[in-house]
Formats: C-alpha cells, sequence, structure tokens
C-alpha cells in the first residue's frame, strides 16, 4: 500500500540502514553495553556511510534529506534493541551539532559540525544542572567575559556522550541578572584545561556513557558563542522539538521490535499443549498494544509532516513524546510478562528493552514537564514562535517605530511603562473597545495597577478596583524586559515568570495599543 510518508526512495534508504545495522551493530552490541560506550569506530563508519548527515547541510558534508529519511534511519537504529546505541548517536546527531548547524557561525560549522557529520568528532549537549533538572532556567554555571575569552565555571550532570566526547555545548549564564534573556551556549572542547568528567552508573542504557561534567575556570574564546549571546534559552527550547520527535521515532521503531520478538517468541512458546499465541486473553493484549503503537505512529509521522513543511510543532512534538514514551513502558512490561520467568533473565533482550525504556518518561522533558506545556498551548492559548530564523524579531518585537515615540516618552520603569499605556492606546481602533485589566507587579518599581478602557479612552490608577477580565501578575524586572523587547513575552509565560488569567483578553487587548 503506497504511504503517504515513505516513497520508494525512502524504503531503499531504510534497507541500507537495517544492513549496516546488522553488520556493524548487532555484532557488538553486548560488548558495549559491557564496556558502558560505543566504540569511536561506529561514529566513522555511520560518517563513512553518510548516515551522520542525513539531516545537516550539504556545505558542510551533509545530505539535507527530508525528514522521513530520519524517521527510517532512527526506526532501524532503534529496532537493534540497543536504546543506548541510539542515544549516543542521536544526541550527537540532533541535539549536539544541531544548535551549531542552524545558528553557529562558518568557523564553528567547520570546526565542529563538517568532523561530526564526518563522525571524526563526538558531541554532547550540557544543560541539565545537578540542582536544576528540568528547570533551564535556574542554571548556576556561569560564563564571564574576559576580554576575547569566556571564564566558565559551574557543573552539568546526566549528560549523554559527556565523558566520551571530543566538545559539548554548554548552557551557561553569560548574564546572571537577565533571567531566561541571559543564557547563552558555547562551545567547549574535550581538552580545555578545567574540563573534567566522569561517568555515572545507569540502570539501564549501559551502552551509552553518560557523564557528570565540571568547569572551572574554563576559558574559551568568545568566538565559541553558538548564535547570539543571551539566546541560548530561545534556541534550547526550539531544539527541544527536534529532540522529542527522535525519541518518538526511537519509540516507533523500539515498539515495533518488541513486539515482534514478542509475537515470534509465542509462536515458539507452549503451554498447556498449545501455543501461547492461542491464548484469548494474550492475543487481546497484543492487539491492543499492536493498536496503539500505530496510532503513536501516525501521530509521530504527522508531526513530522509538519517539520517538514517549516513548522514548529511544539503541541504535536509534545504529545509525541507524552505519548509514545509513555507508551514505549507500557509496551515492554506487557511484552516481557508474555516471556513469563524468561524475561527476567538477561540472556533475553526482553530484559534489556525494560531497563532500557524506562528513562523515556524522563530524558527531554518528563512526563509532567510534557502535560505542563501542553495545558498551557491547549488550555491557556499560549503560541510559540521560530527564532533561529527570527532571534531579531523576539528581540526588537516590542520596539515601536519612531514616530509612535513621541506621546508617551522613553518609559523605562515597570511603573513608568505601566503609566503610559493609555497614551499608547490606539483610540482609532478601539473606539467600541472596553476592559478592566489589573497589574500585580512584585518588586522595586512595581506596584497593584489598575487599568479601565471605556470605548477606547483610557484611565490606569494605583489599587485594585473593579472586576478584571484580565489579571497580569508578574516581577517588575520580567515586566520591564517585555515590554521593552528584551524578554519573549511567550516563553516568559511557558517558563512561569509572567502568570497571565484570561490569555484571550490578552490578545484581543493587544490589538489596540502600542508597544514601547
Amino acid at each position: 500500500m503506497k504511504s503517504l510518508y515513505f516513497t520508494e526512495e525512502h524504503e531503499l534508504f531504510r534497507q541500507s540502514v537495517r544492513q549496516f545495522v546488522q553488520k556493524e551493530i548487532l555484532p557488538y552490541g553486548n560488548q558495549w553495553e559491557k564496556e558502558e560506550k560505543i566504540s569511536r569506530d561506529l561514529f566513522l563508519k555511520l560518517g563513512e556511510q553518510g548516515f551522520l548527515g542525513i539531516n545537516h547541510d550539504e556545505a558542510y558534508g551533509g545530505s539535507k534529506a527530508d525528514i522521513f529519511y530520519t524517521c527510517a534511519y532512527l526506526e532501524e537504529l532503534a529496532k537493534s534493541s540497543y536504546a543506548g546505541v541510539c542515544a549516543a548517536v542521536s544526541v550527537h546527531q540532533y541535539m549536539a551539532t544541531n544548535h551549531i548547524a542552524e545558528a553557529g557561525s562558518d568557523e564553528l560549522k567547520e570546526r565542529f559540525l563538517r568532523p561530526s557529520i564526518e563522525g571524526k568528532k563526538v558531541g554532547a549537549i550540557a544543560i541539565t544542572e545537578p540542582f536544576g533538572g528540568s528547570d533551564v532556567q535556574s542554571m548556576r554555571t556561569t560564563a564571564v567575559k574576559d576580554g576575547d575569552y569566556y571564564i566558565i565555571n559551574g557543573s552539568k550532570t546526566f549528560i549523554t556522550n559527556g565523558h566520551f566526547c571530543d566538545f559539548v555545548v554548554v548552557a551557561c549564564k553569560t548574564d546572571s541578572n537577565a533571567g531566561i534573556n541571559g543564557i547563552s551556549l558555547i562551545v567547549i572542547e574535550r581538552e580545555t584545561p578545567g574540563f573534567t568528567s566522569s561517568q555515572l552508573k545507569k540502570i539501564g542504557w549501559h551502552s551509552s556513557d553518560t557523564g557528570e561534567l565540571a568547569f572551572d575556570n574554563v576559558k574559551v574564546p568568545v568566538s565559541n558563542i553558538v548564535g547570539k549571546e543571551g539566546m541560548g534559552f530561545f534556541y534550547i527550547m526550539e531544539s527541544f522539538q527536534i529532540e522529542r520527535l527522535v525519541a518518538g521515532i526511537l519509540g516507533v521503531g523500539g515498539g515495533e521490535h518488541c513486539l515482534e520478538e514478542t509475537l515470534r517468541y509465542m509462536n515458539e512458546r507452549e503451554a498447556f499443549g498449545r501455543q501461547i499465541k492461542k491464548f484469548q486473553v494474550l492475543r487481546h493484549e497484543m492487539v491492543q498494544l499492536y493498536t496503539e503503537l500505530e496510532a503513536g505512529k501516525q501521530m509521530t509521522y504527522y508531526a513530522c509532516w509538519l517539520v517538514q513543511n517549516g513548522e514548529i510543532p511544539v503541541k504535536e512534538s509534545s504529545m509525541v513524546k507524552l505519548y509514545m514514551t509513555e507508551l514505549s513502558n507500557k509496551i515492554v512490561d506487557k511484552c516481557l510478562q508474555m516471556f513469563g520467568g524468561y524475561g527476567y533473565m538477561e540472556d533475553f533482550p526482553i530484559a534489556r528493552a525494560y531497563r532500557d525504556a524506562r528513562v523515556g518518561t524522563i530524558v527531554g522533558g518528563t512526563t509532567q514537564i510534557m502535560r505542563e506545556i501542553l495545558s498551557k498551548i491547549i488550555i491557556d492559548d499560549v503560541r510559540y514562535k521560530k527564532v533561529y530564523s527570527e532571534t531579531e524579531e523576539i528581540k526588537s518585537s516590542a520596539s515601536p517605530k519612531t514616530e509612535d515615540k513621541k506621546s508617551w516618552g522613553n518609559p523605562q520603569t515597570a511603573k513608568e511603562i505601566i503609566m503610559s499605556i493609555p497614551l499608547r492606546i490606539k483610540k482609532d481602533k478601539a473606539e467600541n473597545y472596553s476592559t478592566v485589566f489589573q497589574f500585580d507587579i512584585s518588586g522595586e518599581n512595581g506596584g497593584q495597577y489598575t487599568l479601565t478602557v471605556v470605548n477606547g479612552d483610557a484611565k490606569i490608577e494605583e489599587g485594585l478596583a473593579g472586576t478584571p477580565e484580565c489579571i497580569v501578575t508578574t516581577d517588575a524586572k520580567v515586566y520591564e524586559d517585555i515590554e521593552l523587547g528584551r524578554m519573549d513575552p511567550t516563553m516568559a509565560f511557558m517558563g512561569g515568570q509572567n502568570s497571565v488569567k484570561n490569555i484571550g483578553a490578552m490578545m484581543q487587548f493587544a490589538k489596540f495599543f502600542h508597544r514601547i
């Protein structure tokens, strides 16, 4: 049957990946599990086949193939049943190098992206910290500019390829007072003095090296910054979408392999004089799992199709990550049960699959984080904009036209900005618009204010009064940064720095007033 997403070329490519897995991964997987790292030769062999560049530009040795080549590639890697291998390769290819590919300078691309595509260098991405977890904005690792260098201090943990890599893309605070607008991405090479790492012991993913990193006055050139200073948080948030899709795609391949192996065992295993596939309770369990996997597969492919067509599908990729990682745990749990006591034995791959699958609902954003992101999108109507290609728009979206500034001056503090709102109402458009807003702004230059608009005429008064249509609660610094264009309001909202009750009313209000 003709696929909506895959062509004959995709399937031929899939076959070549399958052959590679059989020749270069399956014979060595158990040894890599024991050594708790994969061979560097695997990256070289992947590079020689062109696999590590299918998502990257031709200018640096890639092929920039459409995303369904990635689907075929990752699904076949996952069918190897060595999830640690999948983690090491996918983090290198779709996360560590992704930021360099999207926002890095030509120099960084030549130094790191090209050899990464060739398999000659292995990369890692370092965001998570010992005390931060999924809370990116609370990171403590700092990068202080000293002439033409950054001096970096801090630590990272749970870093895939962290003890094994040649370079790591590190999220740092380049401005400790700027919140999410003070985070930047900087490339640090393994041999840089002051950079140390130690390998962590894990329940699963044994063939994936996972490290804890420490930076003690690590000195790197300013030219090692990825993209623009202060844009790291936004780059991370956008890159999370491909990371979540990768998790979903690997879940599709891993789930299919798990079900196929279980069905094969059910054909071989007999109990009470017949094959166990004849027992209705087991038959029904299997078809239920196949049905749920097919649903997840189609959702994953649709999200990939959106990416292929230029969208940044935050909602769909978050749903894919949520659904597929939870489903992967369910599939492997139910399948292990089919094996009975043998499922608990290390000689059976289902045992490895069981411990490998568990981390899926944690890495790349926990199940709980996915649900909160989706709640903000679905319930609070939060929207997301591109950042790699629209950096300047995010930084300056709140800047007015020159002629607009004359009527309200140049307010800088939260109080001055709020008091200028009546002067910024577009009376020609708001003549039939009425509303009541309350602002509860904490911190210096904050306060409580009530804005009343009646048919386009607005007034602002201190204190809370009336029945508000919308309530804005935030910190004075955050409010100033949003209004002055230093912070993206969507990211502030998703990061929990800015609370808006009735986001629809806020969006309506935005149509009727000028930004600073």
